[in-house]
């Protein structure tokens, strides 16, 4: 709802494109600095106090942007947006693990497949509200209305944390001891960051490149984030199952060969539909890699699934914002679509590395932790 509200809200606060893209950073500083904060809280308390408090400061502050009119004050309101939205982020998935490791098998990807469809349909209100005359401050209070309200009536049915089982028979060692970040979180961090820089790269240049490079139509150059973001939605939505049958590492491996291979036709082919092609195949392959990464960092070690997952997803959130920071100075020196090769070369890293994401054995995992994904582990006990 804010992304389509920005050209309004820009002109309503008087500022020009360059002060508004430093503003942007105050966004995504707020959303860092968020995530590092309720990933502690959330392994402390629990997601089910942090995320509906993640929730309320999220839908209080999306109303902000909407009243801001000077520069000072847009730039505080995206503050404190990017902060709540960064708690909700990891609180939210952080919950998604545990509610995960309950059902029994892989569902984190259909969470972020309902993630996108909410983009959508907020995106399609807010140009609905925008043709009426709407205000931004009155589209965002009712949107925060609305959100606080789902917010509330799902918070009674969100699980509570378990506590480790056997926590004291398995380990002598003090809890303080445990709280370093392991390597293997770290690079599952890092693995995001490429990732979701790759996911940037479409949402920024897609459009741009079809515009600029190959002389599309607006109208038409559209298409090639709308197929993107529609290629992510599907995929997300089918990835579960493949997970389950062939695991996250071939998810991610696959994921990445497809993504790799769909740019590299979309960097250098002369024509819009295959082009278009070639974003539909960037998509599909991206869709299925993040949310494995996130499901690996909270399963690793489900005691700190909290402050795991905001090391992933703090880390990939920068790698999304860097996007135009790596590719705009290529420009300078080479044409559009060359500098997609460089995003090539980060899916064919993630390709690589993939095998990080290899279940984590016993003696790693958090007591109760199961040594394989959800579902693997139950695949011969039926369920009721």
């Amino acid at each position: 709802m804010w992304v389509v509200h920005i050209p309004v809200i820009e002109q309503r606060a008087g500022v020009d494109h360059a002060a508004f893209g430093l503003l942007l950073l105050l966004l995504g500083g707020g959303a860092f600095a968020g995530m590092q904060i309720a990933g502690p809280l959330t392994d402390r308390f629990g997601p089910h106090l942090v995320v509906p408090v993640s929730a309320l400061l999220c839908t209080t502050a999306v109303i902000l942007p909407g009243l801001a009119t000077s520069g000072l004050a847009l730039g505080a309101a995206l503050l404190a947006l990017g902060f709540g939205n960064g708690c909700l982020d990891v609180s939210m998935n952080a919950h998604a693990v545990e509610v995960e490791h309950a059902y029994g098998r892989t569902i984190m990807s259909a969470f972020h497949a309902v993630w996108s469809v909410g983009g959508f349909l907020a995106a399609v209100a807010g140009a609905r509200t925008l043709s009426w005359g709407w205000s931004p401050v009155t589209t965002f209070a009712l949107t925060a209305g609305l959100t606080l309200a789902a917010a509330v009536a799902a918070t009674p049915m969100l699980l509570r944390k378990a506590p480790p089982q056997q926590a004291a028979a398995t380990t002598d060692e003090p809890k303080k001891k445990r709280r370093r970040t392991p390597g293997r979180i770290w690079a599952l961090a890092g693995l995001a960051m490429l990732l979701m820089l790759s996911e940037g790269v479409a949402n920024d240049w897609s459009v741009l490149h079809l515009r600029t490079v190959l002389d599309a139509p607006e109208a038409t150059a559209a298409f090639a984030y709308g197929v993107f973001a529609a290629a992510m939605t599907i995929g997300r939505l089918l990835t579960d199952r493949v997970v389950q049958r062939f695991g996250p590492v071939a998810v991610v491996r696959y994921g990445g060969a497809i993504a790799a291979v769909g740019l590299l036709i979309a960097s250098l082919t002369d024509t819009v539909p295959v082009a278009l092609v070639g974003w539909t195949l960037f998509g599909i392959g991206l869709s299925g890699t993040v949310p494995q990464l996130f499901s690996a960092a909270g399963h690793a070690d489900r005691e700190y699934a909290g402050v795991n997952v905001s090391r992933v997803a703090g880390l990939g959130y920068l790698g999304m914002l860097a996007g135009p920071a790596v590719i705009g100075p290529l420009t300078a020196l080479m044409p559009l679509n060359m500098t997609f090769l460089l995003i090539v070369g980060f899916c064919v890293v993630a390709v690589a590395a993939a095998g990080i994401l290899s279940p984590a054995t016993p003696a790693s995992a958090s007591p109760g932790t199961p040594p394989s994904p959800p579902g693997h582990q139950e695949a011969a006990t039926p369920r009721p």
